[in-house]
């Protein structure tokens, strides 16, 4: 598994609220600022769709 370079967080944003995002170590996700979606990370890559996230309830 590949690391996630944690320095990408400074230019990406949530693709649908347009706001930053958080690095979630643990569940290796994204999770955005409102703490409604989480992003996935596989293979150190961020997988930035919007139907590829996970809700949080």
């Amino acid at each position: 598994m590949s690391a996630f370079d944690t320095k990408i967080l400074e230019i990406l944003v949530c693709p649908k609220t347009k706001k930053p995002l958080t690095y979630n170590q643990e569940s290796q996700e994204l999770i955005n600022e409102d703490n409604t979606l989480a992003y996935p990370i596989k293979d150190g890559i961020p997988i930035m769709l919007i139907e590829e996230a996970r809700t949080i309830s």
